[in-house]
């Protein structure tokens, strides 16, 4: 006889630590996938979007993997007007947002 969702729940609890950090890699992963299509859209390889904000190949596809916690702010922003768009930095303590940039 199939187990219903709250018994499984019951028998094994989920680990909300693991779900969550699962959760975030995979927005992350989302995320790092759409800047991606930004530039491909564009008609721009990693090399060419490089040279046009300054740096090194290798940073452009760090930050296309969803490597954002290395990259300098200023760098992920020459990345977002390149391929059209701005960047927008924002304070959140709960349901409060303030815009910082």
């Amino acid at each position: 006889m199939a187990l219903t969702r709250e018994q499984m729940l019951e028998k094994r609890p989920a680990n909300r630590a693991r779900v969550d950090a699962h959760r975030e890699r995979m927005l992350g992963e989302v995320r790092a996938y759409r800047l991606r299509e930004l530039r491909e859209r564009l008609g721009l390889t990693q090399r060419q979007l490089a040279i046009r904000i300054g740096v090194g190949q290798r940073q452009v596809s760090k930050i296309e993997s969803g490597d954002l916690d290395s990259a300098k702010v200023g760098t992920i922003r020459k990345y977002m007007e390149a391929v059209g768009g701005d960047l927008a930095l924002e304070y959140v303590d709960g349901d409060k947002r303030l815009q910082v940039a």
